[in-house]
């Protein structure tokens, strides 16, 4: 293991508070940012420049995010570079027009602007803090960014961060669409570490009992957590702590078997068959189910969590089709040939596309 979360603080109103002396507020006017998700103060945020000369990632309302520096004297932020790319050759050009002098580089937003932060943070070795404004996946706390490569999204290494700073309020103020994507992230643990065992069964690979029992430990909490409402403190705070515990198991293992899957090489297909993909913990989140089922594990506590939390509702919206998700099963296995899941097994993959007409709830949420 190379690197470990230094810092993790998830609470109601963290960004609108001061925070320890060492990461003082640069002026007492606080400035305020406008993202896609909401309106927060960041002044709370800026390391001191006396300390740090310190790089920000902006989300705007525009779904672009600005390369702001921070500079003393006043100067809170001069605008470098608006960006509204995913590509992987706009962040090598972003990562490389950074000041030499720079020493932290800090993501605030989704999941565009951290995983341009943490990609330009690794490309310069640089320390990366993690600010999301949206609970769309374990991808705020994993070291791995998905960036676009002639076209389509492609995983690569990252920045692992240093610390990581959730607000709940903030997050509670992004469309509920992110919520689901990242209940549907969330619970992929489930299937992807029985993938890893049925590998390690079949003599491929070695199991990282530390990494399993973070996984677990991640996903069994998150499932079990008492709730009313999925907006209500203690289940965003669960569900957040929990995916930023996924990506420590990722680390601690040397990569992303303890979080990734079957039910991840269905929705990576997917991201390359479709014109317009879903957001990426959705059709995870519908993967799961479909490879649960197919391993005979836990299905019914997945169909329970999304069923009570509203995310089997909210699929039934997007027109999601079951002929994508055939063509997507046949084609996981060439995403990792490497691998050796329930999916590249062909008996595995029949199962999961005679599933896709036969199973009463995947019936009435896909088309």
């Amino acid at each position: 293991m190379t690197e470990q979360h230094k810092d993790l603080n998830i609470n109601s109103g963290i960004l609108q508070r001061n925070i320890p002396e060492e990461l003082k507020p640069v002026s007492d006017k606080p400035q305020v940012v406008n993202t896609p998700e909401g309106r927060y103060y960041v002044s709370a945020l800026d390391l001191d420049p006396s300390i740090y000369n310190t790089i920000l990632l902006i989300s705007n309302k525009n779904n672009s995010y600005y390369s702001v520096t921070a500079r003393p004297k006043n100067a809170i932020f001069t605008n470098d570079h608006d960006i509204n790319s995913a590509y992987i050759d706009d962040i090598i050009n972003l990562a490389f027009g950074i000041n030499s002098r720079a020493q932290v580089i800090r993501g605030i937003g989704g999941g565009k602007v951290i995983d341009a932060a943490k990609y330009a943070a690794y490309l310069r070795k640089l320390p990366f803090f993690s600010i999301p404004t949206s609970s769309s996946s374990d991808g705020f706390s994993s070291s791995s960014a998905s960036l676009l490569i002639d076209g389509k999204r492609h995983s690569v290494p990252a920045r692992m961060a240093y610390g990581i700073i959730v607000d709940t309020d903030v997050i509670k103020s992004a469309p509920d669409k992110f919520i689901y994507s990242g209940i549907g992230d969330m619970v992929s643990k489930i299937t992807a570490i029985y993938d890893w065992q049925f590998e390690v069964a079949n003599g491929v690979g070695t199991m990282v009992d530390s990494a399993v029992m973070v996984a677990k430990k991640a996903v069994n909490s998150f499932v079990r957590t008492p709730y009313e409402d999925i907006h209500d403190d203690i289940f965003l705070r669960e569900l957040l702590d929990s995916l930023a515990m996924s990506g420590i198991a990722n680390e601690i293992a040397g990569g992303s078997l303890p979080t990734s899957g079957s039910e991840h090489l269905i929705s990576h297909a997917l991201d390359k068959l479709l014109d317009v993909p879903g957001l990426h913990g959705i059709q995870v989140g519908v993967a799961t189910y479909i490879m649960a089922v197919v391993q005979d594990h836990r299905y019914e506590r997945i169909d329970k969590v999304f069923t009570d939390t509203g995310f089997w509702d909210y699929v039934m919206t997007l027109n999601m089709k079951k002929e994508d998700f055939i063509k997507a099963i046949d084609m996981a296995p060439s995403i990792k040939p490497h691998r050796y899941t329930f999916l590249h097994v062909e008996k595995y993959r029949e199962a999961a596309k005679a599933l896709l007409s036969t199973d009463e709830k995947l019936s009435r949420v896909l088309k």
